[in-house]
């Protein structure tokens, strides 16, 4: 478990992470959200001791990281997965930090096995893709079999098949009863990985429910209808006092609504439907929703005219 109160980093006059309290619990995978510049990386950096806090306090397992004993046993992180010397191999990269931390040898051959990179264990990581280089570095943290793992864009660099794999083991691990927080920007995998969601904005807490919550409370939610009979369900919808929005593509929206009651409707009045389903936001629509006030590096349309990309740039 990681335990943040209070947590509160400046730098000068800026405040990169303000008063922040939550925390990661055991048996879920929590994501780790906010735009660029909201305090992430700072945050997961204190919760390892690598920074310290201005005030606040962050525990893991009831304890400072650097009151942890053994704490790759504790707690195993990907923050950089750059963080390696390039002049050794993926093996000799792990079994020194299995030496330097009372891991068995043995344990090195396992992750290794784990992550894909047995076939490359001999080559040096500075022949290693990004890709490799995420693997290699997601080995370590994995390296002491520990209770707690973070991750910080684990994801990045990696094919189709690297991204299926790092979101089952994510889930497996939380499975086992171990507690996972993972940052990441690309919103469709968090979506399918992270049952829990702590969402940050300027160093502030924005959130911290599950999920399901967080896009049911900041998204709207529909029904999608689509008829031969239009103007006939039109009247009927609006007869039991339910607001209906077209949306021009030959269908129409029925907000709040319940697709039971609106099927019942349809039946009653024996009106056709070749459409009839509950339209949910995604949680990049709700994220964007949430984060709107607090995203600073804000990106705008080049404002010469006649620009053009594509097979090339000209202006007309």
């Amino acid at each position: 478990m990681i335990e943040l109160t209070g947590l509160t980093k400046r730098y000068g006059e800026k405040v990169a992470v303000n008063q922040l309290t939550f925390t990661v619990r055991p048996g879920i995978v929590t994501g780790f959200l906010g735009p660029n510049g909201a305090g992430k990386s700072t945050t997961m950096r204190m919760i390892l001791g690598l920074d310290h806090p201005t005030a606040g306090d962050v525990r893991i397992d009831g304890k400072h990281y650097d009151q942890l004993k053994d704490p790759m046993t504790c707690i195993g992180a990907l923050l950089d997965a750059k963080a390696v010397h390039g002049g050794r191999s993926a093996y000799h990269h792990l079994l020194c930090l299995a030496q330097a931390n009372g891991i068995p040898g043995r344990r090195v051959h396992e992750v290794l096995d784990t992550v894909g990179l047995t076939a490359v264990a001999r080559k040096k990581a500075r022949g290693f893709s990004l890709g490799m280089g995420q693997r290699l570095g997601i080995a370590g943290a994995l390296l002491g079999d520990p209770r707690i793992l973070m991750f910080d864009e684990p994801v990045n660099g990696l094919d189709p098949e690297g991204i299926h794999w790092i979101r089952t083991l994510m889930k497996t691990l939380a499975a086992q009863g171990r507690t996972v927080f993972v940052s990441s920007h690309l919103m469709s995998e968090m979506a399918l990985t992270a049952d829990h969601l702590v969402v940050i904005g300027q160093g502030r807490l924005l959130a911290d429910m599950s999920m399901t919550d967080f896009i049911a409370q900041n998204s709207r939610s529909c029904v999608r209808i689509r008829t031969p009979q239009r103007e006939r369900l039109l009247d009927v919808l609006h007869g039991a006092g339910l607001t209906v929005v077209e949306t021009g593509s030959g269908a129409f929206e029925v907000d709040a609504g319940e697709p039971e009651r609106i099927g019942e409707l349809a039946a009653q009045h024996q009106i056709v439907l070749h459409e009839l389903s509950t339209q949910q936001a995604s949680l990049e629509e709700a994220f964007m929703r949430l984060t709107a006030e607090s995203v600073e590096y804000h990106a705008h349309a080049d404002p010469a005219a006649g620009q053009q990309w594509g097979d090339g740039w000209r202006k007309d």
